[in-house]
């Protein structure tokens, strides 16, 4: 049945024209009667008055919005040169297949379905910007995806408002353009989180389908999507037990079955491949309080704050199980926003597992939640104009962005591989502090050349082709101290200051002193050679 109510206007009036108002409400089809949705709440400054928007209107405005989050995204690509993670990253996927699956079961499962990608992406490009690409188309198509959830949840003038918050959100730019999985993840976390709700409103075997395999890939994009899914299933426990469909209680088994390799993989790794990690302080949390909000300074964190307020006002009272949808739909946010950083910032007092670019996934929960905040402003000038600014502070976080990109320097692993390629000398050796250094002096070689000349690499090395031992092997001191001594120079590659960069070069200068030492951004390039052989004189 197919019903429309015509609402009258006035300053604090809003009132459907017709007395038999609730029982039109309930007639309301299943499309109409979704999980969050409301005619009165549906109504914003963008959807007022006199009716609705038309459709098409709303499509215009979001091919906009994500017309001018590519521009954004695209906007000076490959700009810096590749850090350390994103080398690694092209060369996992660069790896025969046996390497492949070795080096991701021995320490790098998370992320894989972002390595699979990206293997199968190398073949439109191998140059920075085509590599980087990946990672902007999936940021770009987040932005219509996070509009269809927060319509989903509060109606389309929510989900045009949060599409524009991510269009100029300097966070979410930043990682759209890094070689890493960040971008899939939070697209993905997006549909998952569609398709729970959907699976509320409709529990069809397709929507629980669709949703296991959404949960399940957004987990091997970044294993921290897991809390997106704890959010999700402590969601439950607000609603009536009844009106929890069946195929939504009975989807956890299939969802526990499909990421339990992962789960295997932690539990048999343990902490080796995050042991980088510091203990967190108050300090991180505020940093990564200014990075969601789009690094606009205080101001804007605390423009974003009162608009969650503004939603949550009058919708959340924790001292109840059960509770409406719309307050429900709103601790599901909540649950979504918070849950994930403070149970990891609480682990991390005892583990540290706490690093800002992880909690991505945590982003779409936090626009939505502003958003919401903002429609119920009713004054279209005073919603216009906060809006305006919510849009302008956010846009000068993004300028920000951009300026550090062409002013600070980054990792110099472009210039260093340069530099060593250009002044190598048949004969010359070279060291890595660390095996995985290898990996983007390797990718910028490939990029001069696939035949050029380097050094001959004494460490690591296990043959012409990476393999999944050059992530891995630990130093042979033995062995490097018979090699070095045979060649006349020595390039010693140093990413970081740390016990294993000093003992090698304390190795490397007994054999041969140091003559030149370059800085390229912190990456330290440092030449040992043999002083030349005084000419003999003949009396």
């Amino acid at each position: 049945m197919l019903l429309k109510t015509v609402y009258f206007t006035g300053p604090d009036l809003e009132l459907p024209l017709s007395r038999y108002h609730s029982a039109t409400v309930a007639a309301l089809d299943v499309n109409q009667t979704k999980l969050g949705y409301s005619p009165a709440r549906d109504r914003s400054p963008l959807d007022s008055g006199r009716g609705s928007l038309p459709p098409l209107l709303h499509l215009s405005i979001l091919a906009v919005v994500t017309a001018a989050g590519a521009v954004l995204r695209f906007h000076a690509l490959a700009v810096k040169t590749f850090w350390f993670d994103e080398a690694l990253s092209v060369g996992i996927a660069r790896l025969d297949w046996y390497n492949f699956v070795r080096i991701l079961w021995r320490r790098e499962a998370n992320m894989s379905l972002y390595y699979l990608l990206l293997r199968a992406w190398l073949h439109f490009g191998s140059s920075e910007a085509s590599i980087q690409s990946l990672s902007v188309l999936f940021g770009v198509a987040a932005i219509p995806a996070l509009y269809l959830l927060g319509r989903r949840l509060f109606g389309s003038p929510v989900g045009l408002i949060a599409a524009a918050l991510l269009c100029v959100n300097s966070y979410h730019l930043h990682y759209c353009q890094e070689a890493r999985s960040y971008s899939l993840t939070m697209f993905l976390c997006i549909l998952s989180s569609l398709y729970f709700l959907k699976l509320l409103d409709v529990p069809s075997r397709a929507n629980r389908d669709v949703y296991v395999l959404l949960s399940a890939l957004a987990f091997y994009a970044h294993f921290f999507s897991a809390l997106m899914l704890l959010a999700h299933r402590l969601s439950l426990h607000f609603l009536d037990s009844d009106g929890v469909p069946k195929q939504t209680r009975r989807v956890w088994v299939p969802i526990a079955v499909a990421v339990s390799p992962g789960v295997a993989f932690i539990a048999t790794t343990g902490v080796g491949p995050v042991s980088w990690i510091p203990r967190p302080g108050l300090y991180d949390l505020w940093q990564l309080t200014l990075r969601l909000t789009g690094d606009g300074g205080p101001l804007l964190v605390f423009l974003y704050a009162g608009a969650c307020l503004g939603a949550v006002a009058g919708n959340v009272d924790w001292g109840k199980k059960q509770v409406s949808r719309e307050a429900w739909l709103c601790r599901f946010l909540l649950l979504w926003m918070f849950l994930p950083v403070l149970l990891v910032f609480a682990v991390s007092m005892v583990r540290p597992l706490f690093v800002a670019r992880y909690f991505i996934f945590s982003l779409p929960a936090l626009l939505l939640l502003a958003s919401a905040g903002l429609a119920r402003i009713r004054s279209r000038w005073l919603f216009a104009t906060i809006l305006l600014v919510f849009l302008g502070i956010s846009l000068r976080g993004t300028a920000a962005y951009y300026h550090e990109l062409s002013t600070s320097p980054p990792e110099g692993w472009r210039a260093a591989s340069q530099y060593l390629l250009r002044n190598t000398r048949p004969g010359d050796a070279l060291v890595f502090h660390i095996a995985m250094g290898r990996l983007p002096y390797e990718f910028y070689r490939s990029l001069q050349s696939p035949s050029a000349v380097g050094p001959d690499v004494l460490y690591p090395y296990h043959g012409s082709r990476i393999t999944f031992l050059d992530f891995v092997e630990k130093p042979d001191y033995a062995r490097l101290r018979a090699a070095i001594p045979q060649h006349p120079r020595v390039w010693f590659v140093i990413s970081s200051a740390d016990k294993t960069a000093s003992v090698l070069s304390s190795l490397i200068s007994a054999a041969e002193p140091i003559s030149e030492r370059h800085d390229f951004g912190g990456i330290q390039v440092v030449l040992y050679s043999k002083p030349a052989a005084a000419p003999s004189t003949r009396n």
